[in-house]
Protein backbone atom coordinates (compact mmCIF):
# COMPACT_ATOMS: atom_id res chain seq x y z
CA UNK A 1 0.00 0.00 0.00
CA UNK A 2 1.26 3.47 -0.88
CA UNK A 3 1.67 6.20 1.75
CA UNK A 4 -1.35 8.48 1.95
CA UNK A 5 -3.01 11.33 3.80
CA UNK A 6 -6.80 10.98 3.91
CA UNK A 7 -9.00 13.97 4.75
CA UNK A 8 -12.76 14.30 4.43
CA UNK A 9 -14.64 16.75 6.67
CA UNK A 10 -18.09 16.50 5.02
CA UNK A 11 -20.98 15.45 7.25
CA UNK A 12 -23.51 13.25 5.45
CA UNK A 13 -27.21 13.51 6.30
CA UNK A 14 -28.72 10.49 4.56
CA UNK A 15 -32.40 9.68 4.21
CA UNK A 16 -35.84 10.82 3.17
CA UNK A 17 -36.33 13.19 6.13
CA UNK A 18 -32.87 14.74 6.37
CA UNK A 19 -33.59 18.06 4.63
CA UNK A 20 -35.20 19.16 7.88
CA UNK A 21 -31.88 18.62 9.68
CA UNK A 22 -29.79 20.98 7.57
CA UNK A 23 -30.59 23.99 9.74
CA UNK A 24 -28.55 22.40 12.52
CA UNK A 25 -25.40 23.05 10.47
CA UNK A 26 -26.04 26.55 9.08
CA UNK A 27 -25.40 29.51 11.41
CA UNK A 28 -28.49 31.36 12.58
CA UNK A 29 -28.71 34.70 10.80
CA UNK A 30 -26.66 33.54 7.84
CA UNK A 31 -27.30 35.05 4.43
CA UNK A 32 -27.63 31.94 2.25
CA UNK A 33 -27.41 31.72 -1.53
CA UNK A 34 -28.98 28.62 -3.08
CA UNK A 35 -27.49 27.78 -6.47
CA UNK A 36 -29.36 25.55 -8.90
CA UNK A 37 -29.51 24.54 -12.55
CA UNK A 38 -32.26 24.56 -15.12
CA UNK A 39 -35.29 24.90 -12.89
CA UNK A 40 -36.51 21.34 -12.23
CA UNK A 41 -36.03 21.95 -8.50
CA UNK A 42 -38.56 24.77 -8.79
CA UNK A 43 -41.11 22.68 -10.67
CA UNK A 44 -40.91 19.55 -8.52
CA UNK A 45 -41.13 21.33 -5.18
CA UNK A 46 -37.58 20.68 -3.97
CA UNK A 47 -36.73 24.38 -3.75
CA UNK A 48 -39.82 25.01 -1.65
CA UNK A 49 -38.71 22.28 0.76
CA UNK A 50 -35.35 24.01 1.08
CA UNK A 51 -37.00 27.40 1.63
CA UNK A 52 -39.23 26.01 4.38
CA UNK A 53 -36.21 24.52 6.08
CA UNK A 54 -34.27 27.78 6.24
CA UNK A 55 -35.92 29.70 9.05
CA UNK A 56 -33.99 32.50 10.76
CA UNK A 57 -31.77 32.81 7.68
CA UNK A 58 -32.04 35.11 4.69
CA UNK A 59 -32.26 33.12 1.46
CA UNK A 60 -31.27 34.24 -2.03
CA UNK A 61 -31.36 32.20 -5.24
CA UNK A 62 -29.20 31.92 -8.34
CA UNK A 63 -30.30 29.64 -11.18
CA UNK A 64 -29.15 28.73 -14.65
CA UNK A 65 -25.94 26.82 -13.89
CA UNK A 66 -25.28 24.65 -16.94
CA UNK A 67 -24.78 20.85 -17.05
CA UNK A 68 -21.11 21.73 -17.62
CA UNK A 69 -20.85 24.83 -15.43
CA UNK A 70 -19.21 27.74 -17.19
CA UNK A 71 -16.80 30.25 -15.77
CA UNK A 72 -18.89 33.00 -17.34
CA UNK A 73 -22.15 32.03 -15.60
CA UNK A 74 -20.44 31.36 -12.29
CA UNK A 75 -18.80 34.79 -12.30
CA UNK A 76 -22.31 36.30 -12.28
CA UNK A 77 -22.99 34.28 -9.13
CA UNK A 78 -19.71 35.54 -7.67
CA UNK A 79 -20.85 39.12 -8.29
CA UNK A 80 -24.13 38.41 -6.48
CA UNK A 81 -22.31 36.86 -3.50
CA UNK A 82 -20.10 39.93 -3.20
CA UNK A 83 -22.93 42.42 -3.68
CA UNK A 84 -25.21 40.79 -1.10
CA UNK A 85 -22.46 39.78 1.37
CA UNK A 86 -23.52 36.13 1.21
CA UNK A 87 -21.82 34.02 3.86
CA UNK A 88 -23.13 30.50 3.13
CA UNK A 89 -23.83 28.64 -0.13
CA UNK A 90 -26.14 25.71 -0.85
CA UNK A 91 -25.73 23.76 -4.10
CA UNK A 92 -29.08 22.22 -5.04
CA UNK A 93 -28.78 19.98 -8.08
CA UNK A 94 -26.42 17.58 -9.79
CA UNK A 95 -22.67 17.42 -9.75
CA UNK A 96 -22.34 20.40 -12.09
CA UNK A 97 -24.21 22.67 -9.69
CA UNK A 98 -22.11 21.42 -6.79
CA UNK A 99 -18.89 21.92 -8.77
CA UNK A 100 -20.06 25.40 -9.68
CA UNK A 101 -20.79 26.25 -6.05
CA UNK A 102 -17.26 25.21 -5.11
CA UNK A 103 -15.85 27.63 -7.64
CA UNK A 104 -18.14 30.42 -6.44
CA UNK A 105 -17.15 29.73 -2.83
CA UNK A 106 -13.47 30.21 -3.66
CA UNK A 107 -13.80 32.93 -6.30
CA UNK A 108 -15.94 35.23 -4.15
CA UNK A 109 -13.02 35.72 -1.75
CA UNK A 110 -10.21 35.34 -4.29
CA UNK A 111 -7.75 38.23 -4.57
CA UNK A 112 -7.34 38.90 -8.27
CA UNK A 113 -8.71 37.33 -11.44
CA UNK A 114 -10.62 34.16 -10.41
CA UNK A 115 -9.37 32.43 -13.57
CA UNK A 116 -6.25 31.98 -11.45
CA UNK A 117 -8.13 29.36 -9.43
CA UNK A 118 -8.39 27.19 -12.52
CA UNK A 119 -4.99 28.13 -13.94
CA UNK A 120 -3.34 26.90 -10.72
CA UNK A 121 -5.77 23.94 -10.34
CA UNK A 122 -6.80 25.26 -6.93
CA UNK A 123 -3.36 25.06 -5.37
CA UNK A 124 -3.40 28.74 -4.35
CA UNK A 125 -6.83 28.73 -2.65
CA UNK A 126 -6.42 29.83 0.96
CA UNK A 127 -10.04 30.32 2.02
CA UNK A 128 -13.59 29.92 0.74
CA UNK A 129 -17.17 30.65 1.76
CA UNK A 130 -18.68 27.58 3.49
CA UNK A 131 -21.02 25.56 1.33
CA UNK A 132 -23.40 22.62 1.55
CA UNK A 133 -24.56 20.19 -1.13
CA UNK A 134 -28.00 18.74 -1.77
CA UNK A 135 -27.50 16.43 -4.76
CA UNK A 136 -30.52 15.61 -6.89
CA UNK A 137 -28.62 13.24 -9.20
CA UNK A 138 -26.53 10.30 -7.93
CA UNK A 139 -23.42 10.40 -10.11
CA UNK A 140 -20.35 12.51 -9.51
CA UNK A 141 -19.66 12.22 -5.79
CA UNK A 142 -18.94 15.97 -5.77
CA UNK A 143 -21.07 16.30 -2.64
CA UNK A 144 -18.31 14.69 -0.56
CA UNK A 145 -15.03 15.84 -2.07
CA UNK A 146 -12.98 18.97 -2.71
CA UNK A 147 -12.73 18.69 -6.50
CA UNK A 148 -14.61 20.53 -9.26
CA UNK A 149 -14.56 20.76 -13.05
CA UNK A 150 -15.35 24.11 -14.70
CA UNK A 151 -15.67 25.04 -18.39
CA UNK A 152 -14.59 28.35 -19.87
CA UNK A 153 -16.89 28.77 -22.85
CA UNK A 154 -15.01 31.53 -24.67
CA UNK A 155 -11.94 29.32 -25.17
CA UNK A 156 -13.71 25.89 -25.08
CA UNK A 157 -11.54 24.82 -22.14
CA UNK A 158 -12.49 22.52 -19.29
CA UNK A 159 -10.35 22.66 -16.14
CA UNK A 160 -10.16 20.70 -12.90
CA UNK A 161 -9.34 22.26 -9.55
CA UNK A 162 -9.21 20.86 -6.04
CA UNK A 163 -8.80 22.25 -2.57
CA UNK A 164 -9.50 21.20 0.99
CA UNK A 165 -11.20 24.59 1.44
CA UNK A 166 -14.15 23.70 -0.83
CA UNK A 167 -15.28 20.44 0.74
CA UNK A 168 -18.99 20.83 1.56
CA UNK A 169 -19.66 21.34 5.25
CA UNK A 170 -22.50 18.86 4.91
CA UNK A 171 -24.36 16.97 2.22
CA UNK A 172 -28.02 15.98 2.34
CA UNK A 173 -28.47 12.70 0.47
CA UNK A 174 -32.20 12.16 0.06
CA UNK A 175 -32.90 9.43 -2.53
CA UNK A 176 -36.47 10.67 -3.01
CA UNK A 177 -35.10 13.85 -4.61
CA UNK A 178 -33.96 11.69 -7.55
CA UNK A 179 -37.27 9.92 -8.23
CA UNK A 180 -38.39 12.31 -10.99
CA UNK A 181 -35.18 12.13 -13.02
CA UNK A 182 -35.48 10.76 -16.57
CA UNK A 183 -33.93 7.31 -17.16
CA UNK A 184 -31.10 8.66 -19.31
CA UNK A 185 -29.82 10.80 -16.44
CA UNK A 186 -29.86 7.86 -14.05
CA UNK A 187 -28.04 5.76 -16.65
CA UNK A 188 -25.43 8.51 -16.94
CA UNK A 189 -25.06 8.54 -13.17
CA UNK A 190 -24.52 4.79 -12.98
CA UNK A 191 -21.79 4.89 -15.63
CA UNK A 192 -20.18 7.95 -14.06
CA UNK A 193 -19.92 6.26 -10.66
CA UNK A 194 -18.77 2.96 -12.22
CA UNK A 195 -15.90 4.61 -14.09
CA UNK A 196 -14.96 6.70 -11.06
CA UNK A 197 -14.32 3.45 -9.21
CA UNK A 198 -12.41 1.93 -12.13
CA UNK A 199 -10.10 4.93 -12.51
CA UNK A 200 -8.87 4.17 -8.99
CA UNK A 201 -9.00 0.36 -9.26
CA UNK A 202 -7.80 -0.61 -12.76
CA UNK A 203 -4.20 0.53 -12.46
CA UNK A 204 -1.52 -1.81 -11.09
CA UNK A 205 -1.32 -3.93 -7.91
CA UNK A 206 -0.25 -1.98 -4.82
CA UNK A 207 -0.82 -4.63 -2.14
CA UNK A 208 -3.94 -2.77 -1.01
CA UNK A 209 -6.59 -5.45 -0.38
CA UNK A 210 -8.83 -3.13 1.67
CA UNK A 211 -9.14 -0.62 -1.16
CA UNK A 212 -9.49 -3.36 -3.80
CA UNK A 213 -12.30 -5.14 -1.97
CA UNK A 214 -14.06 -1.88 -1.19
CA UNK A 215 -13.88 -0.88 -4.87
CA UNK A 216 -15.09 -4.28 -6.01
CA UNK A 217 -17.99 -4.07 -3.58
CA UNK A 218 -19.08 -0.73 -5.03
CA UNK A 219 -18.86 -2.11 -8.56
CA UNK A 220 -21.00 -5.09 -7.58
CA UNK A 221 -23.62 -2.83 -6.01
CA UNK A 222 -23.79 -0.66 -9.15
CA UNK A 223 -24.20 -3.75 -11.33
CA UNK A 224 -26.84 -5.20 -9.02
CA UNK A 225 -29.05 -2.11 -8.71
CA UNK A 226 -28.70 -0.68 -12.24
CA UNK A 227 -31.62 -2.45 -13.88
CA UNK A 228 -33.92 -2.18 -10.86
CA UNK A 229 -33.42 1.52 -10.28
CA UNK A 230 -34.00 2.26 -13.98
CA UNK A 231 -37.13 0.12 -14.16
CA UNK A 232 -38.49 1.21 -10.76
CA UNK A 233 -37.53 4.88 -10.25
CA UNK A 234 -39.33 5.09 -6.89
CA UNK A 235 -37.74 1.95 -5.48
CA UNK A 236 -36.25 3.64 -2.42
CA UNK A 237 -33.85 0.84 -1.51
CA UNK A 238 -32.33 0.55 -4.98
CA UNK A 239 -32.04 4.32 -5.40
CA UNK A 240 -30.49 4.62 -1.91
CA UNK A 241 -27.84 2.06 -2.81
CA UNK A 242 -27.06 3.89 -6.05
CA UNK A 243 -26.83 7.25 -4.31
CA UNK A 244 -24.52 6.06 -1.54
CA UNK A 245 -22.34 4.07 -3.95
CA UNK A 246 -21.91 7.13 -6.18
CA UNK A 247 -20.86 9.22 -3.19
CA UNK A 248 -18.39 6.63 -1.90
CA UNK A 249 -16.95 6.17 -5.39
CA UNK A 250 -15.28 9.58 -5.22
CA UNK A 251 -14.99 10.68 -1.59
CA UNK A 252 -11.29 9.77 -1.52
CA UNK A 253 -11.53 6.60 0.51
CA UNK A 254 -11.02 3.92 -2.17
CA UNK A 255 -8.26 5.99 -3.77
CA UNK A 256 -6.22 6.41 -0.59
CA UNK A 257 -3.00 4.43 -0.78
CA UNK A 258 -3.42 3.20 -4.37
CA UNK A 259 -2.30 4.53 -7.77
CA UNK A 260 -4.95 6.37 -9.78
CA UNK A 261 -5.32 6.85 -13.52
CA UNK A 262 -7.88 9.56 -14.60
CA UNK A 263 -6.51 9.82 -18.15
CA UNK A 264 -9.89 8.77 -19.59
CA UNK A 265 -11.53 11.57 -17.64
CA UNK A 266 -9.09 14.17 -18.96
CA UNK A 267 -9.63 13.08 -22.56
CA UNK A 268 -13.36 12.98 -21.90
CA UNK A 269 -13.25 16.57 -20.65
CA UNK A 270 -12.05 17.67 -24.08
CA UNK A 271 -14.95 15.81 -25.71
CA UNK A 272 -17.36 17.70 -23.50
CA UNK A 273 -15.65 21.06 -24.01
CA UNK A 274 -15.59 20.75 -27.81
CA UNK A 275 -18.83 18.88 -28.52
CA UNK A 276 -21.02 19.20 -25.43
CA UNK A 277 -21.30 15.46 -24.80
CA UNK A 278 -22.52 14.44 -21.37
CA UNK A 279 -19.59 13.58 -19.12
CA UNK A 280 -20.71 10.00 -18.52
CA UNK A 281 -21.12 9.42 -22.25
CA UNK A 282 -17.56 10.54 -22.90
CA UNK A 283 -16.41 8.01 -20.31
CA UNK A 284 -18.39 5.18 -21.93
CA UNK A 285 -16.56 5.97 -25.18
CA UNK A 286 -13.04 6.64 -23.93
CA UNK A 287 -12.62 4.26 -21.00
CA UNK A 288 -13.14 0.92 -22.79
CA UNK A 289 -10.82 2.08 -25.58
CA UNK A 290 -8.24 3.09 -22.96
CA UNK A 291 -8.37 -0.37 -21.41
CA UNK A 292 -8.04 -2.04 -24.79
CA UNK A 293 -5.01 0.01 -25.82
CA UNK A 294 -3.29 -0.33 -22.44
CA UNK A 295 -4.31 -3.91 -21.64
CA UNK A 296 -0.72 -5.11 -21.17
CA UNK A 297 0.13 -2.26 -18.82
CA UNK A 298 -3.01 -2.98 -16.77
CA UNK A 299 -2.87 -6.75 -17.25
CA UNK A 300 -2.77 -7.89 -13.61
CA UNK A 301 -5.66 -5.69 -12.49
CA UNK A 302 -7.72 -6.49 -15.59
CA UNK A 303 -7.48 -10.19 -14.78
CA UNK A 304 -8.50 -9.42 -11.19
CA UNK A 305 -11.39 -7.30 -12.49
CA UNK A 306 -12.55 -10.12 -14.76
CA UNK A 307 -12.46 -12.70 -11.98
CA UNK A 308 -13.75 -10.74 -9.01
CA UNK A 309 -16.25 -8.35 -10.58
CA UNK A 310 -17.53 -10.26 -13.62
CA UNK A 311 -16.98 -13.78 -12.29
CA UNK A 312 -14.91 -14.83 -15.32
CA UNK A 313 -12.76 -17.71 -14.07
CA UNK A 314 -12.47 -19.98 -17.10
CA UNK A 315 -10.04 -19.62 -19.98
CA UNK A 316 -6.60 -18.11 -20.38
CA UNK A 317 -5.64 -14.77 -18.91
CA UNK A 318 -6.01 -13.13 -22.33
CA UNK A 319 -9.49 -14.61 -22.69
CA UNK A 320 -10.45 -13.31 -19.25
CA UNK A 321 -9.33 -9.82 -20.22
CA UNK A 322 -11.28 -9.95 -23.48
CA UNK A 323 -14.37 -11.12 -21.61
CA UNK A 324 -14.07 -8.33 -19.05
CA UNK A 325 -13.77 -5.68 -21.77
CA UNK A 326 -16.73 -7.14 -23.66
CA UNK A 327 -18.90 -7.31 -20.54
CA UNK A 328 -18.03 -3.73 -19.62
CA UNK A 329 -19.02 -2.52 -23.08
CA UNK A 330 -22.24 -4.52 -22.96
CA UNK A 331 -23.12 -3.01 -19.58
CA UNK A 332 -22.70 0.52 -20.90
CA UNK A 333 -24.72 -0.26 -24.03
CA UNK A 334 -27.47 -1.92 -22.01
CA UNK A 335 -27.84 1.35 -20.13
CA UNK A 336 -28.28 3.16 -23.45
CA UNK A 337 -24.86 4.77 -23.82
CA UNK A 338 -22.80 4.66 -27.00
CA UNK A 339 -19.29 3.25 -26.82
CA UNK A 340 -17.91 4.73 -30.06
CA UNK A 341 -17.24 8.27 -31.23
CA UNK A 342 -19.25 7.42 -34.33
CA UNK A 343 -22.31 6.89 -32.12
CA UNK A 344 -22.22 10.67 -31.64
CA UNK A 345 -21.43 11.56 -35.24
CA UNK A 346 -17.69 12.06 -34.68
CA UNK A 347 -14.89 10.78 -36.89
CA UNK A 348 -11.18 10.96 -37.67
CA UNK A 349 -11.21 14.74 -38.12
CA UNK A 350 -12.55 15.09 -34.62
CA UNK A 351 -9.71 12.94 -33.30
CA UNK A 352 -7.28 15.58 -34.57
CA UNK A 353 -9.29 18.36 -32.92
CA UNK A 354 -9.41 16.46 -29.64
CA UNK A 355 -5.67 15.82 -29.65
CA UNK A 356 -5.01 19.50 -30.30
CA UNK A 357 -7.30 20.46 -27.41
CA UNK A 358 -5.60 17.93 -25.14
CA UNK A 359 -2.21 19.44 -25.98
CA UNK A 360 -3.49 22.95 -25.25
CA UNK A 361 -4.63 21.79 -21.82
CA UNK A 362 -1.82 19.45 -20.82
CA UNK A 363 1.00 20.21 -23.23
CA UNK A 364 3.00 17.11 -24.03
CA UNK A 365 2.74 15.88 -20.44
CA UNK A 366 2.04 12.17 -20.15
CA UNK A 367 -1.07 11.17 -18.21
CA UNK A 368 -2.17 8.10 -16.25
CA UNK A 369 -0.92 6.21 -13.23
CA UNK A 370 2.49 5.59 -14.81
CA UNK A 371 2.51 8.78 -16.93
CA UNK A 372 2.42 6.50 -19.95
CA UNK A 373 -0.48 8.14 -21.81
CA UNK A 374 1.58 10.23 -24.19
CA UNK A 375 0.01 12.10 -27.12
CA UNK A 376 0.69 9.01 -29.27
CA UNK A 377 -1.16 6.77 -26.81
CA UNK A 378 -4.01 9.26 -26.62
CA UNK A 379 -4.24 9.11 -30.40
CA UNK A 380 -4.36 5.31 -30.32
CA UNK A 381 -7.13 5.44 -27.70
CA UNK A 382 -9.26 7.89 -29.68
CA UNK A 383 -8.77 5.92 -32.89
CA UNK A 384 -9.74 2.73 -31.07
CA UNK A 385 -12.89 4.54 -29.93
CA UNK A 386 -13.94 5.47 -33.47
Amino acid sequence: MLDFSFFNPTRVLFGRDMLARMEDYIPVGARVLVLYGGGSVLRNGTMERVRSGLTQREMLEFGGIEPNPTFETLMRAVALVREKSVDFLIALGGGSVIDGAKFVAAAAVWDGDPWGILATRGSEIRTAIPLAAIPTLPATGSEMNGTAVITRADIAAKRVFKSEHVFPVFAVLDPTLTFTLPPWQIANGIVDAFVHVLEQYLTYPADAPVQDRFAEGLLHVLLEVADTTLAEPENYDARSSLMWAATLALNGLIGAGVPQDWSSHLIGHELTALYGLDHARTLAVVFPAMLSVRREEKRAKLIQYAERVWGVREGSDDEKIRSALTLTNEFFMRLGLGIHLSDYGLGQGDVEALLAALERTHGTCALGERQSVTPDVARAVLEAAL
